[in-house]
């Protein structure tokens, strides 16, 4: 069996959850803050960049994230470039955490209109997921937002994510859809409703034999998502914390139970640049375990 399809039954039908480890340069500066790394303790890009790299690699090395737990991880785009102890980080993640790697491709968000922010361009999209899979990469992600329970600027962000998707799927990776609806929302309920028609819509014209994953933000109605999940083209349903706390993010997932997660920011929290490496395994290894409880 090929490690695709391996990777593809693990995403399909594996326990655990998918890591977010994508921060983007709009968002390190925040998660090295929480961190504990601040703006004075680095000089310009590289030094931040490189700053991020550390802690991510200090997470992927940690005792706890291996297949067990974490069945996938999202990259940045620099991350697949980098390496782990002179390992390319997707081949790390793979060959020696059992962890599938997926990355993330969108450029950032255009300005909002109609209710939603859609994808920027994304220039050399091609080449980028050529490179991907030489590189053992799986799948990747685009994230775009939804304010308001717009219809038409729902059903433009949803078209839009299934545009990208099936360039994806013609170089052979597999798609995960982002398209998050702000949990601040004031329409939030009724723009999930919305969203759950326009995305049902869309995988209904897909191929026999293609496969897409999507990740949701956590629906104020538990069950919203579960024909979505069911649905013979959709390989996986994974939720985003969307700036929930771990434990707010964890109870609402765990009435969820057609998803799994896929966090960042409540993976992290608690850790600390300052901690003893027993004591950051200990903080992230309570994370992760609380995160795959809620998941399965």
């Amino acid at each position: 069996m090929s490690d695709h399809s391996v990777m593809r039954e693990q995403m399909k039908s594996g326990a655990g959850f998918i890591a977010a480890l994508d921060q983007s340069g709009g968002s390190t500066p925040k998660a090295l803050s929480l961190y504990g790394v601040e703006p004075s303790d680095y000089s310009g890009d590289e030094e931040m960049f490189r700053a991020m790299h550390d802690m991510r690699a200090r997470i992927i090395l940690a005792d706890d994230f291996t297949k067990d737990k974490v069945i996938g991880a999202i990259l940045f785009e620099r991350t697949m470039h980098d390496t782990i102890n002179d390992t390319p980080v997707a081949e790390l993640l793979w060959s020696e955490r059992g962890v599938v790697p997926f990355l993330k491709i969108d450029k950032g968000l255009e300005e909002q209109a109609d209710g939603v922010q859609l994808l920027k361009p994304m220039p050399g999209l091609e080449e980028t997921l050529q490179v991907a899979k030489s590189k053992g990469i799986f799948g990747t992600k685009e994230r775009s937002v939804i304010h308001e329970a717009n219809e038409t600027g729902i059903a433009e962000n949803v078209a839009q994510q299934f545009e990208v998707a099936r360039t994806v799927i013609a170089a052979g990776l597999v798609p995960i859809l982002e398209p998050e609806v702000n949990i601040h929302s004031k329409t939030k309920g009724e723009a999930e409703t919305i969203l759950e028609a326009e995305i049902a819509k869309h995988l209904d014209t897909l191929d026999d034999g293609v496969d897409v994953m999507l990740k949701l933000t956590l629906p104020d109605e538990p069950w919203r998502y579960d024909k979505i999940a069911a649905h013979p083209r959709v390989l996986r349903v994974v939720a985003l914390s969307g700036g929930y706390s771990t434990d707010e993010a964890c109870q609402r997932l765990t009435q969820a139970t057609s998803m799994i997660a896929s966090f960042s920011r409540a993976l992290t929290e608690g850790l600390n640049v300052k901690m003893s490496d027993a004591e950051f395994n200990a903080a992230l290894g309570s994370n992760i375990d609380k995160i795959y409880r809620a998941s399965i």
